[in-house]
This record gives C-alpha cells, sequence and structure tokens, in this order.
C-alpha cells in the first residue's frame, strides 16, 4: 500500500501518523523527512518511482511519500497514478491557499501556473500581463526576479514573494517589481502577481480563468469587415499564455478581441487619434493591451518575442521584422490584389510556408418597397504564413 501525505507545517492527522509509524519506506525532500524522523528508511523523491517499484518488488511493506501541501494539486499523485499506481491521499493545505490567506485575499479569481521548468517562462508572464491576479508556483528559473524582469516597464504589478510557508522560516513580503529583481529571495515558494487598480466587477461563479467571450467580432467601429476579423481570429488563435502584436492596430479592434480570449496583447500605432480610441476600445470591454505609440518597425525592436502576429498596416520592412521574430501565426489584411503576391513571396523567403485568401462579405439590405437586395463591401485580402518545417 502506498500512501501520499501532505504537510503544511502543522500537526499531522492521527491517520497520517498511524500511516508514518507502520511505513517501512518513506520518500520525501530531505528538509520534510527530517522534521518528521520516521523510523523507516528514507529516500529522496529524485528516483520516487524506481524507488517505489523496487520496493514493491521485494514486498517490504507499507510506504509513503511525503509531499508539501495538497499532493493533489499540481504534486506527486498525478506522477504516481501515471505510473499505474493508485495512491491512498492524506491532504494538507495547499501552499497556494496558504499564500493568499497570509495575503489577505479571496482567489476564486486567481489563476494558478506551475511552470515546468524556464523554457516555459514566457507563458507564465504571458498570463501575468494577460490576468489580474496569478499565483506562480516557483521553480527553478521562474522565481520573482525573472518575473519582475520580464513585465517591467510594461505591465506594472504588485508582487508577493512567499518563502517557506509552514515552516520556521514562514516570511511574506509585498514587493515592487525593482526590488524583486534585486533581492536575494530564500527558496521562495509562491509568488502571487497582482494588478493593483483592478477591481472586480461582479462575483464570479467559475474559478480561475474566465470563460471565452460569448462571441467573435464585435461591433466595434472598424477598417476590416466583421467577417475578415472573425477569420483573422481563427487564424492566430489567441489564447492564455500567448502573445500577441497588433501591428497597425488601428482603433485596436484586434487587439482587444484577442485579449478577450485570454491572450497578452501588446498594439503598434503611430496615429493619435487612433490610439485614442484604442484605449476608448480597451476600457469599454476591460481588457489589457499594452500600447505603444510609434512607427513600426523601430518600434517593434524593444518588444518581447510574440506567438501571433497581425499586420493591419505597415510595408513589406513591416512584415520581414514581423517573420524575423519567427511566430507561430502571422496574418497580413492587405487592400488590393496586387500586394498579394508579393508579400507571399517575401514571407516564402524567410521561412514561412503562406497563403492568401478573399474574403468579400455581402449584406442582406431591406429595400422602401421590402425586398431584399445584397449590398456588397469591397474585397479583403488576407495571408495567413506559418513556419515552414525544416528537415
Amino acid at each position: 500500500m502506498i500512501t501520499v501525505v501532505g504537510w503544511d507545517g502543522s500537526g499531522l492527522s492521527a491517520k497520517a501518523v498511524d500511516r508514518l509509524k507502520a511505513a517501512r519506506l518513506v520518500i520525501g525532500p530531505d528538509h520534510l523527512t527530517r522534521r518528521l524522523a520516521p523510523s523507516a528508511a528514507t529516500a529522496s523523491p529524485g528516483g520516487l518511482l524506481d524507488a517505489l517499484d523496487a520496493h514493491m518488488e521485494r514486498g517490504e511493506g507499507p510506504a509513503v511519500v511525503i509531499a508539501e501541501g495538497d499532493p493533489g494539486f499540481f504534486g506527486v499523485v498525478r506522477t504516481l497514478r501515471g505510473h499505474g499506481l493508485e495512491p491512498h491521499v492524506l491532504p494538507a493545505t495547499s501552499i497556494v491557499t496558504r499564500a493568499f490567506a497570509c495575503a489577505g485575499l479571496d482567489w476564486d479569481d486567481a489563476l494558478v501556473v506551475a511552470p515546468a521548468g524556464p523554457h516555459q517562462l514566457a507563458r507564465v508572464v504571458n498570463a501575468c500581463r494577460a490576468h489580474p491576479k496569478v499565483a506562480l508556483l516557483v521553480t527553478p528559473g521562474v522565481g520573482p526576479g525573472e518575473i519582475a524582469r520580464e513585465l517591467a516597464p510594461t505591465t506594472p504589478r504588485a508582487l508577493v514573494v512567499c518563502e517557506d510557508l509552514g515552516g520556521p522560516d514562514e516570511r511574506v513580503t509585498h514587493s515592487r517589481m525593482g526590488e524583486a529583481t534585486t533581492r536575494p529571495w530564500k527558496d521562495p515558494d509562491v509568488v502571487l502577481v497582482i494588478d493593483p487598480l483592478h477591481r472586480r466587477k461582479e462575483p464570479g461563479w467559475v474559478a480561475g480563468a474566465q470563460p471565452g467571450p460569448a462571441g467573435w467580432a464585435l461591433p466595434l467601429e472598424s477598417r476590416l469587415p466583421a467577417e475578415v476579423r472573425a477569420y483573422v481570429l481563427a487564424k492566430l488563435g489567441p489564447r492564455l499564455g500567448d502573445l500577441v502584436w497588433d501591428v497597425g492596430a488601428g482603433n485596436g479592434e484586434i487587439a482587444v478581441e484577442c485579449a478577450r480570449f485570454g491572450a497578452a496583447v501588446m498594439a503598434v500605432e503611430r496615429d493619435a487619434d487612433a490610439c485614442a480610441r484604442l484605449r476608448e476600445n480597451v476600457l469599454s470591454h476591460g481588457v489589457k493591451v499594452a500600447l505603444t505609440r510609434g512607427q513600426a518597425p523601430p518600434a517593434l525592436e524593444p518588444l518581447p518575442d510574440p506567438d501571433a502576429v497581425f499586420v493591419g498596416g505597415g510595408g513589406p520592412d513591416v512584415i520581414v521584422a514581423c517573420a524575423a521574430r519567427r511566430p507561430r501565426s502571422l496574418v497580413c489584411a492587405l487592400k488590393t490584389v496586387e500586394r498579394v503576391s508579393a508579400v507571399l513571396d517575401l514571407l516564402r523567403e524567410h521561412g514561412y510556408r503562406a497563403e492568401g485568401t478573399q474574403i468579400l462579405a455581402s449584406g442582406l439590405v431591406i429595400g422602401p418597397d421590402g425586398a431584399h437586395s445584397l449590398s456588397s463591401a469591397d474585397p479583403v485580402f488576407v495571408v495567413h504564413a506559418t513556419p515552414a518545417r525544416t528537415s
């Protein structure tokens, strides 16, 4: 029998104590096994599955796996069940619960992210850009310093850094982003990343990430028909954890829609009046969009690499600059068919597989006599590109 026992620094339950006393093998982090001092043989979790397999093959009796907090919450229970084992689980309070309790915050609307390593830092940062309340389970290479460094200066956030939760050196620190990048932290467990300006409009009914938008192609004043915007969104595929650029953003109709799907969005627009309308649209729809007023491609240089890009305005140099950042999806809207062939060739030269589509939307119009007719807008030509596969 395998029992997984969660520990949060408080006293263990009677059942957990009995399981530890009966165990012939206890596996857990060194700092936990030292504190609990079991009488059985101990092993580190680095060789968890091998140690359990060998123990069970020898038929040496019950085993206990010690974990911090709730081991079914981004914890070891998933690993054991994936290996075909069905442990008995005795959870304790999760460290995320403790972190929000220590900070005095409700957390039913919080995202909880648990990166597998530094290769997922960008996705974690994008979640923090798009969502006003995020709990990060710290892993090497993804901690308070790295998060603050990536968010500054475009996304101001308050950080609550929780160290040694439940342990003798428990410390909860409210930190500014500049401080977080320079202060030495002692093995932080959780970082709460909070937008101090955010206010909930109404109580939620689902925890964590909120449901997606009820529909696409909002009735915004737009240079692009709703049908074109819906097609562009389908090709961009914005989602939580992504960063989307909207270059030549205009009124921000694409930027706002992508943000409604949970993506982090950075809009670039040179016209002051368009920037003002973009800000109004962002505020009216309650989303987050980082706006850079400037001329592309120079304005693109300081921006972090995107996952998807929409180019609504600009010449070949803008398209080349966007392609050089290797997004997984690059979409361009063009007014004339003459430009399509040149853009397709340009993208292929820069390692993309590209295709063009003409979208012509015809709306039904009711005349004075009640008769229906079609009213056609000018066609829009959309080029969609993805990185070409390399052998």
